[in-house]
């Protein structure tokens, strides 16, 4: 009996959704709840598990192509299963709002659920593997392939950098990934472990993005915006289009709140099972201030003000492939456990395309980390219709002056972006004051 795979309506204001990847071909055996295919729609990516288990016998619609809610685009049958003959959909550029589809061997790889990093130059210039010649999901060459291809360009450059080879290794990660854990624990477990870095510019790879492919005889290679970049493309030209943007920045003492963060941290993560980083206790001074103002956590429409009872508090994520922000909702309700496991929640759905376009909607003000780079401070762009955005800086040593005396304290670089429309300069640095004061104090009773 055959089973109808459907577009599936990943919120009540989605109306469509484009196919991004398939993650089986036509013949290969699928499981109930494996991952079947990979779509993006204007609020998040996701991967889209099968309905049934059985033989994937027909795809109606190929990569690239935008179709409506709740239409079919596959067909899952029994093992022996005919295979239809209606040829599947492909994308028309004038008639589909995706980009079009390019032939299966020019696809780049899928993007990969794992941190932004470089990508070595050899791995980047690989060519596709030929459809054609893939084995039956069974085969083990199937599943090497599968470790290979989708792991992150990251972990294809720690293996080429130390000669492992990433098919031999067992992964942990969705759908038998090499994660960059399971890597760098076999590196380790070798005695080959990579060097440590000797600054800030080594001890931080530049985020990879999605590489080009092979560029063969030419000199140049054109491709296609991905639906989630021409998606941003859109939403931060309509930004700066219509927010008066002006930014403010501070530079706060953390040297206080480092203490009491390394005297929690051990035993914070053997009860709770997270690591406790300094950005929860950024969140929640940021939350208390915007308690006390809270004309930066309303939103403006047209030329209406909507002020707004609860802080939900958007946290951007980088991935390989965009750039994604889900929200924390009524975050000032939380402890710092709290924010720190659902920082911690979204962020790994979000890299492992789970999270639901709910959760990356509705934030009321937003929290940017470019200082994880290493970036001394940013001038985020404010997302629409919010008013204000907090770009944190990287935490670092630094020389101050305290009481007449050079002293080494830990110090980081906030930045306020926020809308001249409705915010002027004297508040915005009142509540950056607010936020400052708070973080040099140092009280936050709820750390156990």
């Amino acid at each position: 009996m055959s089973t109808k795979v459907i577009m599936p309506q990943m919120g009540e204001s989605i109306a469509e959704g484009t196919i991004t990847k398939w993650l089986k071909k036509v013949g290969d055996k699928v499981e109930r709840d494996e991952p079947l295919f990979e779509i993006s729609t204007d609020k998040v990516d996701a991967e889209i598990p099968s309905p049934a288990a059985g033989v994937l016998v027909e795809i109606l619609a190929a990569e690239g192509v935008t179709v409506e809610v709740n239409k079919e685009v596959a067909t899952i049958g029994e093992a022996g299963e005919a295979t239809a003959a209606r040829p599947a959909a492909s994308a028309d550029p004038a008639t589909s709002s995706a980009p079009p589809a390019r032939p299966a061997a020019a696809q780049p790889p899928p993007p990969q659920p794992a941190a932004p990093s470089a990508a070595s130059p050899a791995t980047a210039a690989r060519p596709a593997a030929a459809p054609a010649a893939a084995p039956a999901s069974g085969d083990p060459a199937s599943v090497e392939e599968l470790r290979r291809t989708r792991s992150s360009p990251v972990v294809r450059r720690i293996a080429a950098e130390h000669g492992v080879d990433i098919t031999q290794l067992p992964g942990t990660g969705m759908g038998g990934r090499v994660t960059k854990d399971d890597i760098l624990a076999f590196v380790a477990g070798r005695g080959t472990a990579p060097a440590p870095a000797t600054g800030r510019a080594a001890a931080v790879a530049p985020a990879s993005g999605p590489a080009p492919r092979d560029f063969g005889t030419a000199d140049t290679l054109r491709e296609p915006l991905s639906v989630m970049r021409r998606k941003i493309a859109e939403r931060m030209v309509e930004a700066r289009r219509i927010a008066a943007h002006v930014h403010t920045v501070f530079d706060v003492d953390l040297t206080d709140i480092g203490r009491l963060r390394d005297r929690a941290k051990g035993g914070w993560k053997e009860r709770h099972g997270v690591n406790l980083t300094w950005l929860p206790f950024i969140q929640r001074a940021a939350i208390e201030a915007l308690q006390r103002f809270p004309l930066l956590n309303a939103s403006m429409e047209g030329d209406d003000v909507v002020y707004h009872r609860h802080v939900n508090l958007g946290v951007a994520v980088a991935l390989d492939w965009g750039l994604i922000v889900p929200v924390i909702r009524n975050s000032e309700e939380l402890s710092l456990l709290g924010l720190t496991r659902a920082t911690t929640d979204l962020a790994d759905r979000a890299r492992r395309k789970q999270l639901k376009p709910d959760e990356v909607s509705g934030n009321t003000f937003s929290i940017t980390n470019p200082g994880v780079y290493g970036g001394r401070f940013g001038t985020p762009i404010i997302p629409q219709p919010t008013v204000a955005i907090l770009g944190v800086g990287t935490v670092e040593k630094r020389v101050a002056v305290r009481d007449d005396a050079i002293a080494i304290r830990t110090m980081c670089t906030l930045s306020l972006g926020f809308d001249h429309r409705l915010i002027d300069g004297a508040v915005a640095d009142q509540f950056m004051a607010l936020i400052k004061q708070r973080l040099q104090e140092a009280h936050f009773p709820d750390l156990d």
